[in-house]
């Protein structure tokens, strides 16, 4: 990636809207303040053949049938093909009367080791076959599209400055795994963006925050002050915690802990708005079909964005679904929402008021049940928020983010709860944009990885491990024992290196082998060298993606060769944690590499160097 373009242009990949916002660096250097992200208007087809700019693109693809639009409508200024798909604002409104065609919600399948995520899924419930079919496609291939959309936008308006030359940078949730990073690095590369940063939202949205208040920041925030960063999306609820802190005489931010993966957000609210809906229609005579209940839960979308997105207080928003056949329109089923329905909904199914010893609980499965996306059992947000502050500490401000939290009663739900477990007022940050900030922070970052601006600080979130093999006898149906060593603990700065103390591993070299790699964001005690047993869940220990490779061997050794070596962590300054495997003699070093922060780049399982095999790999924090 270039460091060195004109462009900074930061990506928000969103559930439900994709965003872009660029910075323009030809201004540095220059007197005056530091440039500063504005947002890209992205033109879409809103109605066939009719094509606006808006700074929202509806993270919606819609799989056109033949007898859908007239020919031509869906072109963009930079298509010649007859197109016969489309995504924005238009497969958004249009895909809301025909849910079988419409492809939503890509972000959260992206993030579902359930399925298949590059195979041909989506629409999930859609035909595959007969008169009703509809060509599917993969989550990776819808999140291309999106990309590919902007891409071609962002090069129709800037001809001079091609996106693939710029400095690109995608954000993902910070509770993503390493295979949803990996999944979003390969869309990207689909949609021809082949070098691409990734940066988590909590983190964009606190730069965007930081970029908006250059100077008054150091007003609004003390030394002792803990941020929590509450981002609820369409798809997944991420939470951090950033620290302000003193070093030298100068105030310091640092992340100092992120969420797990939580697949709970707007797409649940809608479901729950929908079965609310349903229930009412039913009462009142109406049978809905299963295509109809989808197109049910589109319109609640569509309604409770409508109540919650605005500023001019609307009480009222209407609720659609069309008939069948010749009756299409006459035989339309029309009902309302109202904006306290929606809040009283959402604050007592979402945002229960909990006191701070409460946890998700874990609902009772039945023994089979449809495929579908694994949203969290417990939908309570702040149980979930009570879990992750009960592992770590409570905040002195909050800072949201993420477009179900535009709603204003949700924000205040959020702030009175916490403010009752700290037993004192947390005040909210002012100034968030919703909806635009990670893409806003994400481009400022830009400029911050260019020497200007805070930089958030922060070592690694978590504790880092290595599996390795335990020395034992082979027993018949049991696999061989593993034991974690901690290579990297929480909290390890930047540019730090550790050598693990007073013991050697055997090293096997020319010949398949596995390393494995696990994760805590609870302990806090262990130290580079710890040992530990049995490392479990229950531990708070998990096991993340392991790779799998063939590490090169010099003279003298033999393929399956086991040579005795010695193990040193390094966590680069833009966070790459480096394990660093050294023969017994200094002679031989072979390097691991798993991006801890951000992602750059792609898997690379098997690159040969002349001294180090490097597997590089994003985990999820």
């Amino acid at each position: 990636m270039s460091t060195t373009s004109r462009y900074v242009v930061g990506i928000d990949l969103g559930t439900t809207h994709s965003v872009m916002a660029y910075l323009d660096t030809s201004q540095l250097g220059e007197e005056g303040p530091p440039p500063v992200p504005v947002l890209f208007e992205v033109p879409q087809v809103v109605l066939p053949g009719q094509v606006e700019a808006r700074p929202l693109l509806p993270s919606f693809l819609y799989l056109a049938a033949a007898t859908d639009f007239p020919a031509r409508s869906l072109q963009l200024p930079w298509t010649r093909e007859d197109r016969t798909w489309t995504v924005g604002e238009l497969a958004r409104q249009h895909g809301g009367s025909v849910p079988m065609r419409l492809v939503s919600s890509a972000k959260s399948w992206l993030a579902y080791d359930g399925v298949d995520r590059t195979a041909p899924i989506l629409p999930f419930a859609a035909p595959s076959d007969g008169p009703d079919a509809v060509p599917k496609v993969s989550p990776v291939d819808a999140s291309a599209r999106y990309l590919e959309h902007l891409k071609d936008a962002w090069n129709h308006q800037m001809p001079g400055f091609p996106l693939h030359e710029q400095e690109v940078l995608i954000t993902v949730p910070a509770s993503f795994d390493q295979v949803a990073r990996e999944l979003t690095v390969r869309a990207a590369h689909q949609a021809g963006l082949h070098k691409v940063t990734l940066l988590e939202e909590p983190q964009a949205a606190f730069y965007a925050w930081l970029g908006r208040h250059p100077r008054s920041w150091r007003d609004l925030l003390h030394v002792g002050d803990v941020v929590l960063v509450c981002d609820v999306g369409g798809g997944t609820t991420d939470f951090s915690l950033i620290s302000v802190a003193d070093q030298a005489g100068n105030l310091t931010i640092e992340r100092i802990a992120v969420g797990d993966h939580i697949l709970l957000g707007g797409d649940n609210m809608d479901l729950m708005l929908a079965m609310s809906v349903g229930k009412r229609l039913e009462r009142e005579g109406h049978k809905l079909e299963a295509w109809q209940r989808r197109q049910l839960l589109h319109s609640c979308r569509f309604a409770k964005e409508e109540l919650l997105g605005t500023d001019r207080q609307k009480e009222l928003a209407p609720v659609v679904i069309l008939g069948r056949g010749s009756k299409v329109i006459g035989g339309s089923i029309k009902t309302q929402l109202s904006r306290g329905d929606v809040e009283k909904f959402l604050l007592d199914g979402f945002f229960p008021q909990v006191e701070s010893a409460a946890r998700p609980t874990a609902a009772r499965r039945m023994g089979l049940q449809e495929i579908g996306l694994p949203f969290a059992s417990d939908p309570a947000v702040t149980r979930h928020l009570a879990k992750f502050l009960g592992d770590h500490r409570l905040p002195t401000a909050l800072l949201f983010n993420g477009g179900v939290m535009k709603g204003t009663p949700l924000r205040k739900r959020v702030e009175q709860v916490v403010s009752s477990w700290a037993g004192q007022p947390v005040r909210a940050l002012t100034g968030a944009d919703y909806d635009h900030s990670v893409a806003l922070g994400a481009a400022y970052y830009g400029l911050v990885r260019r020497g200007h601006g805070l930089r958030i600080r922060g070592g690694t979130a978590r504790s880092y491990y290595i599996g390795v093999e335990a020395a034992m006898p082979a027993v018949p149906g049991m696999d061989p024992v593993l034991h974690a060593l901690c290579v990297a603990p929480r909290g390890m700065e930047e540019g730090t290196t550790a050598e693990v103390p007073g013991r050697e591993f055997g090293l096997f070299v020319g010949q398949p082998v596995e390393f494995r790699f696990l994760s805590s964001s609870t302990r806090r005690g262990d130290r580079v060298g710890d040992f530990i047993e049995e490392p479990s869940a229950e531990h708070g220990i998990e096991e993340l993606a392991s790779v799998e490779t063939v590490l090169a061997f010099g003279e003298g050794a033999m393929s399956g060769s086991q040579i005795p070596v010695r193990l040193t962590s390094h966590v680069s300054e833009v966070g790459v944690l480096e394990l660093w495997c050294v023969s017994r003699d200094g002679q031989k070093r072979w390097k691991l590499e798993y991006n801890i922060r951000e992602r750059t780049g792609s898997v690379d399982g098997g690159e040969l160097l002349e001294e180090s095999l490097a597997p590089e790999l994003g985990d999820g924090s």
